[in-house]
């Protein structure tokens, strides 16, 4: 027996991994995530639709359980587990995202609010009228082409026979392997005249086209606001669409009104509008605007009404102006019109999605009618058979009566061989002879029944068969004639914008840039207060002078500061945090107050605050920082005028944290002191100038595991002493040394 010997293909690893990549991203590219240009489907929303069609879940029939459709779904053509199934089926029938939903969902199949469909057990579905007469339509007539499904058990179809552009009808959204697609819904009526104008003049430039589409039509609603700007996203298939929601003032008793969120932008669909009420909250509590006594959503399924009462004598055009440039009720829609085109992803205008969907049309219905064609063609040969045999009936009887088997009967009609069958004339044998029916005719006439030789049923044949000779014609000049065809494509359009057409909801218009201007607060010192736990707030001057033991008692962080300003916290961490005063709460002395970790990015989970001080006297100081590692720097204030919310203060080494922060002022000396009892002291002219992102230079030598707890800042002649072994000990009176020494042990 032989053996094969082993090869080993010695390849370059990169190429393998290039070409494996590449063959991953275009099979999520064109079998997952983008739609086809002709039917405006994903592959999981085509399964999802032909299956229901398969299963006969027509618009007219009883709903059948969304589980049982995922279920066969993921078995016949989509194995990628059922989530995605479910999500195409629940986003197919929410109306509030697309702008002509194809499944009618029974059930809760989620809100606008939101909130998530129920689990596929509960839910029912079946398709829309709308679905069936323009999205599956006419499959059974061979117009679209099949191909096997993932284990080759079932036939699919590669593309639906979408009679009109549901990808610009309900968009798009998809993420690919390094593209995504972003298509807005548009308006049914105003897509279709479009497309018609096209048909009848393919010489229209996007522009042309526009007249009939102005741009997207959102089913929620809202204002498209920058009109101009649209025609170069029609053009390049790329841009950003500005909308705006509708808001409207409804009048109150005692000049306390209302201002109505009745539309929102399409954007804010989902979490959104929740997300929308707690910034309209942040806007009150950081007391940006103070004419807003209530808010409460009354949204329904009816529509959206988000309610804003007003305070008497409210500013309501400042108010609107504020709502749209703080808040996403004015938001942009990113456009990005990919689609799988021609078989492979292509950015497309306007012009180029109508002229793909224009040349299907007439290819499916090309294909229509050649299949359509045949079977008429097929039709007259069998009709004129019978007619001719109508008028033979009696030759026929007889050919039938004298033959010995249906073979000789056959033979006789066709090719008008008499040998061998009985006849009773001469003459009879002699008009057998000159008998041509075709093979179709002969196994007609063979099948033909008795009855169909009554007067009635002749006639009948002859007027079907007059019938039959008008589609052929009628199909031989829509197939030569391409007007005709164009007509038939045109009639059936309008008939489609009459029945499922309706009024455009989104507003298009060119608005003026929104100009807010915050009002400006009132300058004034506060006494901000911190207390052990990270709690803080701001109280007025008089209220600490009149509490002012009571406050220092209960605080570990104290100092004026303007409501203007910024508060700065260095932690252990090396980082610095600011927190906008405005930000804090201002009140009453017993109020709790708020934990700094919700102002600032501070987390007191995993940071300590080690110095907190105000940012406008910061920057004029010079800061020593010191670290449990002993490194040491001097930094100006300076550096840390910042805009930023956090920013690196020091760099600090492996294992090693900042332990304090501490301005300088006509101090002299400083004091290090060690976990195991070493005291060091030197000059702080000997600490050098830094960066804040700098480490340091080392303070002292450290042995062991030993580290710096405290630091003192010292002025020559002052009596600071600090508590050593229950007596106290003067710092001034230790010897003077050099930095990065060992320092001295203090015994006790």
């Amino acid at each position: 027996m032989e053996t094969t010997e082993e090869q080993i293909i010695k390849t370059e690893f990169s190429e393998i991994m290039q070409k494996s990549y590449i063959d991953y991203a275009m099979s999520v590219i064109i079998s997952r995530a983008l739609p086809d240009v002709r039917d405006g489907l994903k592959p999981v929303q085509r399964r999802t639709l032909y299956d229901m069609y398969e299963l006969g879940i027509r618009w007219d029939q009883a709903y059948r359980k969304s589980a049982r459709i995922v279920g066969d779904t993921m078995g016949k053509y989509h194995p990628h587990g059922d989530s995605s199934i479910y999500d195409a089926l629940v986003v197919m029938s929410q109306d509030f995202k697309k702008g002509m939903a194809l499944v009618d969902g029974h059930g809760n199949f989620g809100s606008i609010e939101g909130d998530g469909a129920a689990a596929m057990r509960y839910t029912e579905a079946r398709l829309q009228k709308v679905t069936q007469e323009t999205i599956l339509a006419d499959l059974d007539k061979d117009v679209v082409d099949f191909m096997p499904n993932f284990d080759e058990t079932e036939k699919e179809p590669v593309v639906l026979p979408a009679k009109i552009p549901n990808l610009l009808i309900n968009g798009t959204e998809g993420i690919a392997v390094g593209m995504a697609t972003n298509m807005p819904p548009h308006n049914l009526c105003e897509v279709i005249d479009a497309v018609k104008a096209y048909i009848r003049n393919p010489a229209l430039t996007t522009a042309d086209l526009m007249d009939f589409i102005p741009g997207p039509d959102f089913p929620t609603g809202g204002i498209v606001v920058n009109k101009n700007e649209l025609l170069e996203v029609y053009e390049t298939g790329v841009g950003k669409i500005k909308i705006r929601g509708r808001m409207e003032l409804e009048k109150g008793k005692g000049g306390k009104n209302k201002l109505v969120i009745t539309e929102i932008p399409y954007t804010m669909i989902g979490v959104g509008i929740s997300k929308f009420l707690t910034d309209i909250v942040a806007l009150i509590d950081s007391k940006k605007t103070n004419d807003i006594v209530d808010i409460s959503n009354q949204s329904s399924k009816d529509g959206i009404r988000i309610v804003l009462d007003l305070k008497k004598d409210a500013d309501v055009e400042n108010l609107k102006n504020m709502l749209l440039k703080k808040t996403k009720l004015e938001d942009t829609f990113g456009v990005n019109m990919l689609a799988v085109a021609d078989g492979r992803p292509e950015t497309l205008g306007l012009k180029d999605i109508i002229r793909h969907h224009v040349d299907f049309q007439r290819e499916i219905r090309t294909r229509k009618y050649k299949n359509l064609l045949k079977k008429e063609l097929d039709k007259k040969e069998i009709q004129e058979g019978l007619i001719r045999a109508c008028d033979v009936i009696d030759l026929i009887i007889e050919i039938l009566r004298g033959s010995k088997d249906v073979k000789m009967a056959k033979a006789c009609l066709v090719e008008g061989i008499v040998e061998g069958i009985i006849f009773k004339s001469r003459i009879s044998k002699k008009m057998a002879e000159q008998l041509r029916f075709t093979d179709r005719q002969a196994d007609a006439i063979l099948a033909m029944r008795l009855s169909k030789l009554i007067g009635l049923e002749i006639e009948a044949l002859m007027k079907e068969h007059e019938e039959t000779l008008n589609n052929i014609n009628t199909y031989k000049d829509l197939l030569t004639n391409p007007k005709s065809m164009d007509r038939l494509i045109i009639k059936e359009l309008d008939g489609y914008k009459k029945e499922y057409g309706r009024e455009r909801r989104t507003a298009i218009e060119n608005a003026a840039e929104i100009v807010f201007e915050e009002k400006k607060i009132e300058e004034a010192e506060v006494m901000f207060l911190m207390d052990r736990f990270g709690y803080c707030k701001t109280i007025d001057l008089s209220s600490y002078d009149r509490n002012k033991e009571t406050i220092d008692s209960e605080n570990r962080y104290i100092f004026p500061i303007m409501n203007t300003g910024r508060v700065c916290l260095f932690t252990n961490t090396g980082y610095m945090h600011t927190v906008k005063v405005m930000d804090l709460p201002y009140g009453r002395l017993r109020d709790k107050g708020i934990p700094v970790d919700n102002v600032s990015n501070y987390t007191s989970s995993t940071e300590s605050i080690v110095y907190v001080c105000d940012l406008k006297e910061l920057i004029m100081e010079k800061l020593c920082f010191a670290t449990k590692k002993s490194m040491l720097k001097h930094v100006y204030g300076t550096e840390f005028d910042v805009t930023k919310r956090s920013v690196a203060a020091t760099g600090l080494n492996d294992g090693d944290e900042l332990i304090g922060v501490f301005p300088i002022t006509d101090e002299r000396n400083i004091v290090l002191r060690t976990r195991d009892g070493y005291f060091l002291k030197f000059q702080l002219e000997e600490i050098p100038l830094k960066k804040k992102g700098a480490a340091g230079v080392r303070g002292m030598k450290l042995t062991g595991s030993d580290e710096v707890t405290d630091v003192y800042l010292i002025k020559n002649g002052s009596d600071m002493s600090v508590e050593l072994g229950g007596r106290n000990l003067e710092l001034n009176r230790l010897k003077l040394a050099r930095r990065d020494t060992k320092g001295t042990k203090v015994r006790v």
